[in-house]
C-alpha cells in the first residue's frame, strides 16, 4: 500500500449553513463513495478529515453536532482514520504525515469541500512535503466567493446579486489551473475509474 485516499470535510457543518444551498454539487458524496469503493478495491488506505473549530459556537463546533460526514457518506471501516483539524490542510493540526509515513505512502489522492480552500491547501502542502498528489477535481466542491470588500454578514441573496461575486465554476476552474502540473495531477472520478478498469 503505497497510496491514500484523503477524504477532507465532507461535513454536515456545510450543510448547516444558509450558503449550502449554492454548493457547486450537492451531491458531492456520491462521488465520493465512488472514490472510497475504488480505494478500497484497490487497497488504498482511506483517511477521513474533519473540519473543527471548538469553543465557537458556530456549526465547526464539535459541541453543537454538526462535525461529522454527510449522512449519505459511506461510513469509515476497519482502520480507516478519522482525524479532526483545526487549520485549512489537513496536515498542520493533525498527525497525518506521520499515519502516512507508517504506512510507506507517497501518493495523495484528495476529494472534499471545500475546492480552493482546504482541500487545495492540503494539495499544494501535500506537494511541498513530497507527495505524489491527484486532485480530483469532480469530487470537490465549494461555494461563490464573495468580493474582499462584500460585508462579512451579507445574506446568500446579496452574494448571489453582488456582480463581484466569483462563482462556484470559476473557483473551480480556477483551482484546477493553479494545481495543474505544479502541485497536482488533475483528475475525475471517472477517469480513475477507468484507470482501475471499471466500466463506465
Amino acid at each position: 500500500m503505497t497510496r491514500a485516499l484523503i477524504v477532507i470535510d465532507v461535513q454536515e457543518s456545510f450543510r448547516a449553513r444558509p450558503l449550502w444551498e449554492t454548493i457547486s454539487d450537492p451531491k458531492i458524496a456520491d462521488k465520493v463513495n465512488r472514490l472510497v469503493r475504488l480505494a478500497r478495491r484497490a487497497g488504498d488506505q482511506v483517511v477521513w478529515v474533519l473540519h473543527s473549530e471548538p469553543g465557537t459556537g458556530g456549526v465547526f463546533d464539535p459541541a453543537l453536532g454538526q462535525v461529522r460526514l454527510l449522512e449519505e457518506v459511506e461510513p469509515p471501516m476497519g482502520d480507516e482514520p478519522l482525524i479532526h483539524k483545526t487549520s485549512h490542510n489537513a496536515f498542520t493540526t493533525t498527525n497525518l504525515q506521520q499515519r502516512l509515513t507508517e504506512r510507506g505512502i507517497h501518493e495523495l489522492t484528495l476529494c472534499g469541500i471545500r475546492t480552493e480552500q482546504c482541500v487545495e491547501t492540503t494539495a499544494r502542502l501535500a506537494s511541498d512535503l513530497g507527495y505524489q498528489v491527484t486532485f480530483v477535481v469532480d469530487a470537490t466542491a465549494t461555494n461563490p466567493v464573495p468580493h474582499r470588500d462584500a460585508p462579512e454578514d451579507q445574506s446568500v441573496a446579496a452574494l448571489l446579486a453582488d456582480p463581484r461575486t466569483l462563482p462556484a465554476e470559476e473557483v473551480i476552474r480556477r483551482t484546477e489551473y493553479a494545481l495543474a502540473g505544479r502541485f497536482a495531477t488533475i483528475a475525475t472520478v471517472d477517469e480513475l475509474e477507468a484507470a482501475a478498469g471499471l466500466p463506465a
